[in-house]
C-alpha cells in the first residue's frame, strides 16, 4: 500500500482549482521518471477536484492509481485529495482528508488563500510518511489488528493451558501423594466439565 501524493486545494464552485499545499512521495519511481510523475499527479488532483461538488467524497481509479477526493466546501471552500495506489483501503483515505483539512484551517489563515505561495504548511510532508500505513488513519483498522493479536495471543495461552493439562493427567495417575480418593475426584471433574467445548 503506498500513498504517492496528498494535496489541499482551494475548490471554490466555479472557479479555477489551485493546490494551496501539497507533497509527494516519488521514491518508487527512477530520477528520470519522477518529474513527469509529479506533474501527472498534479494534474490528475486538479482534475478529480474540479469534478466533484463541495460536500463530496469519491474515489476515482486512472490505471494503477486511486485517488481520493473529499470535497469539504464551507466558507473556506477547501478540498484534500490523496492519489495511493489501489490497495490502499478507502476508509482510512477518508479518515486522513478529513483530519489533512482540519489541521489545514486551524494553521492556516484564510486570508492567505489567495496567495499560495505565501502558504506555509510543512505538516504535509510528515502526513504523507506517517500514513503510508493506513492504520495510522483508521482507528477501527488499528482497533481491529490489536484485536486479532489479543485473539492469537488467547489462542495460544488456550492452547498452552490444554497441553499442560493433558501432562496435569499424567502426572495425577502416577502420583503417590495424591491419595486414590483425590485422584478419582480429580477425573470425575475433569469429565464433568469435558462437556465444554473450548473454541
Amino acid at each position: 500500500m503506498k500513498i504517492f501524493s496528498i494535496a489541499v486545494v482551494l475548490a471554490p464552485p466555479g472557479g479555477p482549482v489551485v493546490i494551496l499545499s501539497s507533497a509527494n512521495d516519488l521514491s518508487s519511481f527512477s530520477f528520470y521518471q519522477k518529474g513527469t510523475v509529479s506533474e501527472m499527479l498534479t494534474f490528475l488532483s486538479k482534475t478529480v477536484v474540479e469534478r466533484t461538488q463541495q460536500g463530496q467524497r469519491q474515489s476515482i481509479q486512472e490505471k494503477v492509481y486511486t485517488a481520493h477526493v473529499y470535497n469539504r466546501g464551507g466558507a473556506e471552500q477547501l478540498a484534500g485529495v490523496i492519489v495511493t495506489d489501489q490497495e490502499y483501503p478507502v476508509r482510512p483515505a477518508f479518515a486522513l482528508l478529513t483530519k489533512l483539512l482540519d489541521d489545514f484551517t486551524t494553521k492556516v489563515p484564510q486570508t492567505s488563500f489567495g496567495n499560495p505561495s505565501a502558504i506555509s504548511f510543512p505538516e504535509i510532508a510528515t502526513y504523507i510518511q506517517k500514513y503510508q500505513d493506513p492504520r495510522q488513519a483508521d482507528a477501527i483498522m488499528r482497533l481491529q489488528q490489536e484485536l486479532d493479536e489479543t485473539k492469537i495471543i488467547l489462542h495460544k495461552t488456550i492452547e498452552s493451558v490444554l497441553q499442560r493439562g493433558e501432562k496435569l493427567d499424567k502426572l495425577i495417575e502416577d502420583s503417590d501423594t495424591l491419595s486414590k480418593q483425590s485422584q478419582m475426584f480429580l477425573k470425575t471433574a475433569k469429565k464433568q466439565n469435558s462437556c465444554c467445548v473450548i473454541m
